[in-house]
């Protein structure tokens, strides 16, 4: 992937994307220059209504030798005032896909939307911003987990090539500078995607730690991995006592990125890693069970988002946790009704083994704590009742800090990550008080998704902290733009926003 400097007419490809504009009848810019050298091919589709501009339509024009592209894709990018950064992702994932679909390999793209003047040339964002979004939607749009098959079921090649042709020479330095930025948090969200997208037979906790282990060396972040001894001496009861029903032996998972001066912010992520849920003793239903090895889609999220920050070399410091275990049914398996004394001391009733997320989550958010971060995110598939609130579209999120969750939201809306904040009203500590112990680990079923957060609460103390339920929003049960079917990568690209906003403070 690379940014260039050429007329978009004498660029030699298998496939050249431009863009039109709803209402526009006259293309110009780069759309207008390839209408001229296809002797006005694009003005007459226009004139005979099957060119509209329209958001979504795609138009595939064959230039028979006037260019040496060989074809040209027309995308249509909708009313000027309605364009986003987060059209342009999946405009150009769209784009890609076709392409890719019809066999092209070497694929040349304009920066969608970002033209200096002239007709439908909308404002907003700046051509490097817009570098950015065609590359990471790019990139995510082509994603396949393919590793289990033994060939591509489509038979399609993979595109070998994707080139950014610009106009201006100004701006091809911030144009190529974006363009690395954007395939660093694309390559992280799908780095993201083939964790979560592992069956559980594979990806056990032991696997998890070990592949972050060669991604830390990789963007030279400290690691260090706890087993069950050091968790002992440690005091990580809640998680040990998920981690008591499945033979696989739980890890606590630490990385470290020291970017930042002192006392400057000091971010630290915490991602739940359950690498398959069958729900404990409290055992889920068999149906969609399957879906269940993408409980750990927190702990891909932040995992991966600790690599993009340090890959991006951002000015700070990150202090990851992961807690990772299985959640199984067995004789020596947690049971409801069990209480648990957490690595923070606060003691637990276990009313429910298919709430075991927030347990872990317990202690690693107690751990992080302890290293002194100044910011705490966490990211978890943490209730089903997330998923019954906001659907799959948005994430929930709860904070006990407004200013915190307000950049998280900013930070999710540049990403094009949908976030909606839910009340933390101290009401809702009524639901989790518990008879024998401190608190119990379920609210019942009215305000799951908040319940399941104000029990997280008890383990933040007075640190700015925001926690985002991904229940609904980790996986996708079709393609749709940049988004594929299976693992979304969700929170990745949210998360390093986040950190380029806390170095504004």
């Amino acid at each position: 992937m690379r940014v260039v400097v050429e007329d978009v007419t004498a660029f030699r490809a298998d496939g050249m994307v431009v863009d039109l504009f709803e209402g526009v009848t006259v293309p110009d810019g780069a759309t207008g220059a390839v209408d001229a050298a296809l002797g006005g091919a694009i003005r007459k589709l226009i004139r005979l209504g099957e060119l509209t501009g329209k958001w979504g339509e795609q138009t595939l024009v064959h230039t028979l030798g006037k260019m040496p592209a060989e074809r040209v894709l027309v995308m249509g990018l909708g009313k000027p005032e309605e364009l986003s950064l987060d059209r342009v992702r999946v405009a150009s994932a769209e784009a890609a896909k076709r392409l890719r679909k019809i066999g092209a390999r070497r694929v040349g793209t304009i920066v969608h939307g970002a033209r200096r003047g002239g007709q439908g040339a909308p404002g907003g964002f700046n051509a490097a911003q817009a570098a950015q979004a065609v590359a990471e939607g790019a990139l995510l749009g082509l994603y396949r987990f393919p590793h289990y098959k033994r060939e591509n079921e489509d038979g399609e090649k993979e595109i070998g090539t994707l080139t950014i042709v610009a106009e201006d020479r100004q701006r091809l330095r911030a144009m190529t500078e974006a363009l690395r930025r954007g395939r660093i948090v694309a390559e992280a969200t799908n780095f993201a995607r083939d964790l979560v997208n592992e069956p559980g037979n594979t990806l056990t906790p032991t696997e998890l730690a070990r592949r972050a282990r060669a991604l830390t060396r990789q963007a030279g972040i400290r690691c260090r991995v706890l087993g069950p001894q050091e968790l002992r001496r440690l005091g990580a009861r809640a998680l040990l006592g998920v981690a008591r029903g499945s033979q696989e032996p739980p890890r606590l998972i630490q990385l470290e990125y020291r970017g930042g001066r002192r006392g400057g912010p000091h971010l630290g992520l915490v991602g739940k890693g359950i690498t398959f849920d069958a729900g404990g003793i409290s055992l889920k239903p068999a149906e969609n069970m399957e879906s269940m090895k993408g409980d750990m889609a927190g702990a891909a999220a932040v995992l991966a988002a600790t690599a993009a920050i340090a890959r991006l070399a951002l000015p700070l410091d990150v202090t990851t946790v992961v807690p990772a275990t299985e959640n199984l049914p067995s004789g020596s398996a947690l049971k409801p009704g069990d209480i648990l004394r957490a690595m923070s001391g606060k003691s637990i009733e276990v009313v429910n083994t298919d709430a075991e997320g927030r347990l872990i989550l317990a202690d690693a958010l107690h751990y992080a704590r302890r290293r002194k971060v100044t910011h705490l995110v966490d990211v978890a598939t943490l209730t089903g009742a997330c998923v019954v609130a906001l659907g799959t579209l948005n994430t929930g999120a709860f904070t006990n800090n407004q200013a915190l969750l307000d950049r998280v939201l900013a930070a999710g809306k540049a990403a094009g990550e949908k976030i909606w904040p839910l009340p933390m009203d101290p009401e809702y500590d009524e639901l989790i008080k518990s008879d024998v112990a401190d608190i119990k680990n379920t609210g019942g079923r009215k305000g799951g998704a908040i319940t399941g957060a104000k029990f997280l609460q008890h383990f933040v103390g007075q640190t700015p902290w925001v926690h985002l339920d991904i229940a609904g929003t980790f996986e996708a049960d079709k393609d749709k733009g940049y988004q594929v079917k299976g693992a979304t990568g969700v929170m990745v690209r949210t998360l390093v926003g986040l950190a380029v906003q806390l170095l504004t403070e």
